[in-house]
Formats: structure tokens, sequence, C-alpha cells
């Protein structure tokens, strides 16, 4: 089954069935999708999104981006939220060339991972608890994105070599998602050489960086994020089936 689900405007929309938890059951295919901007949805791409039976979206941007670019077409005949787990905004195109750019990302997500620890519990919760597919997404599907498909996934006991290369999948969509800045910002200049791009060391940076502070990804998610037993419970049986990959 094709990970990667075809749009014309989206470019990071990925389903996020097939990977192999330790147990030896299978993250279930059409069940949970992780992708970029769904305000971009028109047209085709509307009928294409309608088509994957979603009725959860989980919408991970501020409150003023949603406002400045939209939100998903006809969001009422969703059970849409809105959980802005970033708290500090930065402008990636604003990054300066000369400093480790995958230090940097990771620092960012570090203060994703404190200040917004409440509103993960809240996306983790909202996934677990949904009856239908769900989809969330934030503006590129890269960062925000990354990091909740991050925790869920190490929560179903995937592989870490697999979480990290899950990740790293946004960097087929980085020609696009950079393509789409220039024409939205014809009168700026991109100033960061790095800006799309999602290579296996930022994630690798972000989950060490948790080991270090907490013990462990689950040490996190238990004792900053507060995730409760039942709430992973109730993941592991909704997400994961004995189906082959």
């Amino acid at each position: 089954m094709n990970r990667h689900i075809a749009f014309d405007r989206l470019h990071n929309f990925r389903d996020l069935g097939g990977y192999r938890s330790a147990d030896g059951r299978t993250v279930a295919w059409q069940t949970l999708y992780r992708a970029d901007s769904l305000g971009k949805l028109q047209g085709a791409d509307w009928e294409r999104f309608l088509a994957l039976g979603v009725r959860t979206v989980i919408d991970l941007r501020y409150p003023w981006e949603i406002e400045a670019k939209g939100r998903v077409p006809e969001a009422d005949r969703f059970h849409y939220v809105n959980l802005s787990i970033e708290h500090q905004p930065y402008d990636q195109a604003e990054i300066d060339p000369d400093i480790d750019p995958w230090r940097y990302l990771a620092d960012r997500f570090a203060e994703v991972t404190e200040d917004g620890a409440e509103e993960i519990r809240q996306v983790l919760e909202q996934i677990a608890g949904a009856p239908d597919p769900v989809v969330f997404h934030c503006t590129s599907g890269k960062d925000r994105t990354g990091l909740i498909g991050a925790f869920v996934l190490t929560l179903l006991g995937v592989d870490r070599r697999d979480v990290l290369a899950d990740f790293a999948l946004t960097e087929l969509a980085t020609e696009r998602l950079l393509a789409d800045w220039h024409s939205a910002n014809p009168d700026r200049v991109m100033k960061w050489p790095g800006y799309g791009r999602a290579p296996v060391r930022i994630m690798e940076l972000v989950l060490t960086d948790l080991e270090s502070r907490y013990g462990s990804v689950h040490g996190y998610l238990k004792d900053r994020v507060e995730l409760t037993d039942d709430t992973v419970d109730r993941l592991r049986s909704r997400l994961l089936t004995g189906e082959d990959a």
C-alpha cells in the first residue's frame, strides 16, 4: 500500500500505517494520517480527501496561522480540533545560515516539548479516542506534525529506526515546500538553506534530548505530558492490528 497519498496542492500527506511494532503487530493502514496544511484543499484534492473517510482533523497551528491561511474546508462536517503545540513562533526563512541548523531546530522542538506539553497530551488523547480515521497537520507537515508522529509511533512500539525514517520522509516534499514559500513571498530572500528539510539528525537529537532529561521518551510522555496508561492502551488498541505490514 502506498504511504504517500498524492494531491495537487498538498505535498506531504502520508498514511502512518504499516510500521511493525515490537509486539509483532502492525500499525493499521487508513486509520491515521499526517499532512501539511489542509487549508490548501480544493477541487479534485477535496474529493480525494473526502474519499479517505477522515472524521477527525487535528490542526496543530497557531490560531493566527489558521486565520491567515485557512483551515480544512467545511470544518463543521468533521470533529475539528485546533491544538497549537508550539508557543514560541519563529521564522525559518530568517534563521542564521551560519549556525548548526539541525541543533537549532532540535532546540526549537525542545521548546515545544516543554511549552506544549498540555496540548501534546490532548492531541494524543484525541487520536486515541477517535472512532474513525484521523489526520493531524501543521503548515508543512514537518516539525510540529513530525513531533506528534514520532510520539505516536514510539508509543506504538515502532522501532526507533522506523520512527526516524518516517520523520525524514518529508525530505521528499522539500522542493515543493520551498517553491510554495517563494511563490507566497516574492519580495523576500530565503536566508536559511535548510528550509523545508527534515533529515534524520533533527529527530535523533530531539529524542536523545528527551532521554537525557526524562530517562526515555516514554518517561517524558508519562511525567511531563502526564499521558495516562489508559490513553496509551487505547492508542495501541485502536491503531495496532495483527495483519501483516
